[in-house]
């Protein structure tokens, strides 16, 4: 579980004084908080008989209404034997609504900033429900510090712009061709080719025909997979007509999934025949990638809007160097936060209670781990506090317009994937809308377009120290 601010304050709420205490009174209630020190409080909730009686007996009140005891009537069972069988269950029940309430909303109304949750004051004693109608809980929570810090043109970050090299757009460009392309019905046989034909099994010497006998009349063969260097060579050259003697078991080494689907057969009976067979060459098919013409352009950019292969190949180019784009800004924040926070270096956390709330948390962490996990978890929290702070001090909204765009980009770049580079604009947002209906995937994206927000106000702010490298340099900056 990240650490994280459960709110954001739009003031500064650190008393000058340790100790100091503020309080107020939320539904008659007394909640007091007490600063220990500048990241570090308590907050007490006292409360009086007055403050849960009524909804305790409410609930008593509706549990009698539905209470089935034996010798009593539905609804009729006295109040007194109602409050002795449920009476401290009820109470310390609604007493945890009561008081959970109050402290949350003693946190928001106050703009308390927090880092993880409450938890229950190491001064705490369990509250004894036999005895007593007052109770006295507390809570101990971390406050986010306060940051200092300004960031300008004097910070020099270095962006890493990823080079498109010829090989790769040779690659891409083939990718293309390649999903454009189309089979052609051919005459002879070459490497990669489809063969279509009747697959007969011949019956071994001494055997007569029967119905056993495995027959496929629309056999597929791809002798580019066959596994076999003398079963693939009978494949070479053949003709619409040919009748080739082959062995198929021998031709797959075996492979149950190839053999099922050459024979038509469920695995476990393809394996089973290692006959030779028979196969009348009914039709050969190449693939043939696409050319780089006019055809081409509109099918994957749409009619007339590449109408060269220059300009084809420029748009390609682009699209790579696109695709780069999140990666090196993904770099930059990396670099950007390894360097900035080191202005926060002399800032105080709550390390203690940020220990115990994160094993309160996750029960899977090992307490003998927690001492040398913390650094790195206090650098994490100092880069994610600076960044919320650069959203309030400069204002930076995320609306859901900016989410949807997002949506849309990551829609495009799946599209993208399968060659469709021209997708319409009502296709898109349905995709996007369709993403942001499971909460997940939406809180995701939001997260994504705040990150992207923050990326480009740093962009703007500091000196950008750009760098072209190839992927293979990229890549290297990992290993370090």
């Amino acid at each position: 579980m990240p650490l994280r601010a459960t709110s954001r304050r739009t003031k500064p709420c650190f008393e000058s004084l340790f100790g100091k205490r503020t309080g107020s009174n939320i539904n008659n209630m007394n909640v007091e908080k007490q600063l220990i020190d500048p990241v570090n409080a308590s907050i007490k909730i006292n409360l009086v008989k007055a403050d849960y009686q009524e909804k305790v007996d409410k609930t008593l009140k509706t549990y009698r209404q539905k209470a089935n005891v034996p010798g009593f009537r539905p609804g009729m069972v006295p109040l007194g034997l109602i409050q002795k069988m449920y009476g401290k269950a009820v109470l310390a029940e609604e007493i945890n609504k009561i008081v959970s309430e109050a402290l949350y909303n003693y946190i928001k109304e106050n703009n308390l900033n927090i880092l993880g949750e409450p938890l229950p004051g190491k001064q705490q004693t369990p509250p004894d429900f036999n005895a007593g109608e007052d109770f006295e809980f507390i809570f101990d929570i971390a406050l986010a510090p306060e940051l200092d810090f300004t960031i300008s043109k004097k910070d020099s970050i270095p962006y890493y712009k990823i080079e498109v090299s010829d090989d790769m757009l040779e690659k891409q460009i083939k990718s293309l061709a390649s999903r454009g392309g189309r089979y052609e019905k051919v005459e002879e046989a070459q490497e990669g080719d489809t063969i279509k034909g009747t697959l007969t099994e011949i019956p071994e010497e001494g055997q007569k025909d029967s119905e056993d006998l495995v027959k496929v009349e629309e056999a597929i063969i791809l002798p580019a997979y066959f596994k076999n260097e003398e079963e693939k060579a009978k494949m070479k050259g053949v003709r619409p007509g040919d009748k080739i003697r082959f062995n198929p078991y021998k031709a797959a080494e075996g492979h149950e999934t190839e053999l099922a689907s050459m024979l038509h057969l469920p695995k476990e009976k393809a394996v089973e025949i290692k006959s030779d067979f028979e196969f009348e060459v009914k039709e050969i098919s190449r693939f043939k990638e696409a050319e780089l013409n006019q055809e081409l352009f509109d099918q994957i950019y749409g009619k007339d809007v590449i109408t060269s292969e220059e300009a084809f190949r420029t748009k390609v180019r682009e699209e790579i160097e696109a695709r780069f784009a999140p990666e090196s800004d993904y770099r930059f924040m990396v670099d950007a936060e390894k360097q900035l926070v080191k202005k926060l270096k002399d800032v105080e956390f709550p390390v203690e209670f940020l220990k115990r709330w994160l094993l309160a948390a996750d029960e899977k962490r090992n307490p003998a781990t927690i001492d040398q996990d913390m650094p790195k978890l206090v650098e994490e929290l100092k880069w994610h506090l600076m960044k919320e702070e650069i959203i309030k001090r400069n204002n930076i909204q995320v609306s859901e317009a900016d989410v949807l765009e997002t949506a849309k980009k990551a829609t495009r770049a799946q599209f993208a994937q399968y060659g469709m580079m021209s997708v319409p604009d009502d296709l898109l947002n349905n995709y996007a809308a369709e993403m942001l209906k499971k909460p997940e995937t939406a809180r995701n994206l939001s997260d994504q377009t705040n990150s992207a927000k923050v990326a480009d106000f740093l962009k703007s702010t500091v000196k950008l120290n750009e760098k072209t490298v190839s992927a293979e340099e990229f890549n290297k900056l990992y290993e370090n």
